[in-house]
């Protein structure tokens, strides 16, 4: 044997179409020297179509021919279009003749002629890739590895080496300085007859030729570039892993992962070889070693799942030594290669719980069921199973407690540890394993979580909130150890939507080229499913009902969110109630300071009262910057529509002045804060003087400011009236004690407390059982674009603590 020699071994994907096998006639160039082995699987979905062929046979001839046809113009067109001259003329008239034998079958065939006919397609595969190497100038040879490898057929078929060897050496030795290309997955019996070697069965006859040929390594090409922390197609921060434990690695293997399989380790545990594995696509973009090393472990490193995993249900008779059979049936299980992937012993119902792939549960249950052991023995489906691989993973305080935390709300039929302390492994009825999978993988491994940040509204406050969000992100990243990012701003009909995130600073100029229309809850359901965030957080700094009415849709996506929007915080107390436990039941946020007294702390206190063992007896105050501002400065020398007008360009007010001046703004924010307070109040309960005129209500925005004068002819009597007694007017709104709440104007003394705020300041009175003779007074700026959108600020602040 020659001790520098290697073995490469390319899968069915690796030599997908024309493209492929050129790719991995230039990696056999510059990787693999004169005496190399190669070990090939069929073509694509080669034996898919064989196995449909097949199916044919025994159902419609049609079907039978229809594949057959199919997979001959798949083959010959890889021919015509790989190899030139006499040997594309030779290999095509082979192929002829082989699919007119298979076009002349009938069924019923025997399980050897149908293993005979799967086993065609990696016999097109190593003669094609030997063809093509020879006329690229590498002298190769293809070999049927029938030829030499000997197996029995069974559940999981093992290559009898000692028989083997001798048969290898003797090939080896005839085609020296010539590179073998090997057909995988089949080996023969000693009748001579085709042994598939079953899941990944060219796998594992690569790593057992391997070993028999005595090569220095082994190196398996695929798709993917080795073993990652967790399958990349599902978890975009999933990480290769270069170095991987040969006990981990088998521990992966023996849960069925798709990247290895057990038995494909085997060899390699039983030899001096080493095991690569590597992407055929982007050979340099790195790859995974299985090591040999037993290093300390210090937890998990992989998280994997299996969609398809069934139960055998062994129940023993009470009478019997339930211990000891436990014992014997897992040993014995063992010991014929059927050890289960995980599995629940239940002591006090003497039954133990086997869970099993679908390939291997009917070898397994025939095995139990002919050992004539005396139990009921029953075979369910429908189950799923989610592992945390590592050494050290079941010693892991965090690890297990990380895996057991993202479980809690999953259908978890059983949690185990394996023996060897190597994995934690979940077995749950049928779910959606991949979000487990991302969830776990983000609690164990991910230094940072990722919060995705989904605007609502680009106007006065959304604007200030970007870029108040551009200059605190740094500071916000630091303080709580996660990354934000702005992945979304939508308007009323069109969104911005990006993943890798949006510039802050950029919105303003670039919403409109880079944003498209949507229909209803589409954006709702795309930010729902994007990919690589822990969490998602939607904004909705808009006033808008309809929004505000797509807030249940927010909760069933699994966001959470912050709301300047007041509709849903005073909307009829069941839609409040439905939408507040739509969040709690998912472990979701609703969190609404902004909606009363913009950056003031109102909301958080008054339920903080209420939760530290306080009584909210009765409310009052002026709720309304905008109004705040309006009355302030209201004195006769200057017309009330004036005022209307100067907030409305200062940014002071709704961008309609009106949801202000009707006083249902100020409406909401008494139900918000009566609810807060842990009372039932009706926003129909409340009694609402509106200051704009019904002939005023239904005009455009333009029409309204032009005739807003009217506003002026209204309140100036009121007023002339205010000032003969010496008092000035202020919006007021008051929750009584008696349950009577009021939202109006009200003429009050000049030295009454609520007479007296700087503009656009609101002041928040708090009457309780604590504060029964001194109320509590919060007084602050209450409007204004910046303290709006501080608000909001605060809140995702608040919420990035409880995540």
């Amino acid at each position: 044997m020659t001790a520098s020699r290697q073995l490469h071994k390319f899968g069915g994907s690796s030599l997908a179409d024309p493209e492929c096998y050129r790719r991995v006639a230039k990696i056999l160039k510059e990787y693999s020297g004169n005496e190399d082995l190669i070990v090939v699987s069929a073509a694509g979905k080669t034996t898919n179509r064989l196995l449909e062929f097949l199916d044919g046979l025994n159902k419609d001839g049609r079907l039978a021919h229809d594949a057959l046809n199919s997979l001959r113009q798949f083959q010959t067109s890889l021919v015509e279009e790989l190899i030139q001259g006499e040997e594309q003329a030779s290999l095509l008239a082979t192929l002829k003749d082989e699919f007119s034998t298979l076009g002349e079958l009938t069924a019923p065939l025997s399980e050897a002629e149908k293993a005979a006919v799967l086993g065609h397609g990696e016999t097109w595969s190593s003669r094609l890739l030997a063809a093509l190497l020879n006329q690229e100038g590498q002298p190769a040879i293809s070999q049927d590895a029938r030829a030499f490898l000997r197996a029995e057929s069974g559940t999981q078929p093992e290559v009898d080496r000692g028989a083997s060897y001798p048969l290898l050496k003797e090939i080896l030795a005839q085609h020296a300085h010539h590179r073998i290309v090997i057909t995988g997955f089949m080996a023969q019996n000693h009748q001579g007859q085709t042994v598939l070697l079953g899941r990944n069965g060219s796998d594992y006859s690569a790593t057992v030729i391997g070993a028999l040929a005595e090569v220095s390594r082994v190196t398996i090409w695929s798709d993917v570039a080795g073993v990652f922390s967790a399958d990349p197609r599902f978890v975009t921060d999933a990480c290769l892993l270069p170095l991987l434990r040969l006990d981990e690695a088998s521990e992966l293997a023996r849960l069925a992962a798709p990247v290895l399989h057990s038995r494909t380790l085997q060899p390699v545990a039983q030899s001096a070889m080493d095991l690569h594995l590597r992407c055929s696509y982007e050979p340099e973009s790195g790859s995974s070693r299985i090591e040999r090393v037993l290093a300390s472990g210090r937890g998990a490193k992989i998280i994997s799942s299996l969609d398809e995993v069934l139960i055998i249900k062994l129940n023993f008779a009470s009478g019997h030594d339930f211990q000891r059979l436990e014992k014997e049936v897992l040993a014995n299980l063992k010991r014929v290669q059927l050890e289960p992937l995980t599995y629940e012993v239940q002591k006090d119902k003497h039954s133990l719980r086997l869970a099993y792939t679908a390939e291997i549960a009917g070898g397994a249950l025939e095995y139990l069921q002919d050992a004539a052991i005396e139990a009921e023995i029953k075979l369910q489906e429908g189950y799923s199973l989610v592992a945390a691989v590592g050494a050290g993973v079941t010693k892991n305080a965090n690890h297990c407690y990380g895996f057991y935390q993202k479980l809690k709300s999953a259908p978890v039929e059983f949690i185990s540890e394996s023996n060897s302390g190597l994995s934690l492994v979940a077995v749950l009825r049928t779910t959606d394993t991949t979000p487990l999978v991302q969830a776990i993988h983000s609690q164990l491994f991910q230094a940072q979580k990722r919060v995705g940040i989904a605007l609502c509204g680009k106007g006065n406050i959304g604007s200030s909130w970007l870029t108040l969000f551009a200059e605190q992100k740094a500071e916000l990243e630091k303080r709580r150890g996660m990354s934000f990012e702005l992945i979304a701003v939508v308007d009323s009909q069109t969104y911005w939507f990006n993943p890798q995130g949006i510039d802050p600073a950029s919105v303003s100029a670039h919403f409109d080229e880079e944003s498209v229309s949507y229909q209803s809850s589409e954006w709702i359901r795309k930010l729902g499913a994007v990919q690589g965030y822990d969490d998602v957080v939607v904004l909705d700094v808009t006033a808008s009902k309809e929004l505000a009415g797509k807030y249940l849709e927010i909760a069933e996506q699994g966001m959470h969110l912050i709301s300047a929007n007041k509709v849903a915080g005073s909307a009829p107390s069941h839609y409040y109630h439905q939408v507040q436990d739509a969040f709690a039941k998912i472990n979701r946020y609703w969190l609404y300071n902004a909606t009363v007294g913009a950056g003031l702390p109102i909301n958080h206190t008054v339920r903080d009262l209420r939760e530290s063992g306080d009584e909210i007896q009765a409310l009052s105050g002026i709720f309304s910057g905008t109004l705040s501002w309006l009355f302030q400065q209201y004195d006769g020398s200057v017309p009330f529509a004036e005022l209307i007008d100067l907030a409305w360009q200062q940014g002071l007010t709704e961008p309609d002045p009106r949801n202000d001046l009707d006083g249902s703004d100020v409406m909401r924010k008494l139900v918000i804060l009566a609810r807060e307070a842990g009372l039932e109040l009706e926003p129909e309960s409340v009694k609402v003087e509106s200051l704009v005129p019904e002939e005023l209500a239904e005009l455009s925005l333009d029409d309204f400011l032009d005739k807003s004068q009217l506003l002026s002819e209204l309140l100036a009597e009121r007023l002339a009236k205010a000032q003969r007694e010496d008092k000035v007017l202020r919006y007021v709104a008051r929750l009584e004690k008696d349950g009577k709440a009021t939202v109006g104007v009200e003429a009050l003394s000049k030295e009454h407390a609520l007479a007296n705020l700087l503009p656009c300041d609101n002041i928040f009175a708090i009457e309780s059982k604590w504060y029964k003779d001194n109320p509590l007074v919060i007084r602050g700026p209450g409007a204004g674009r910046e303290v709006t959108s501080g608000a909001i600020q605060s809140d995702l602040n608040l919420l990035s603590s409880f995540l």
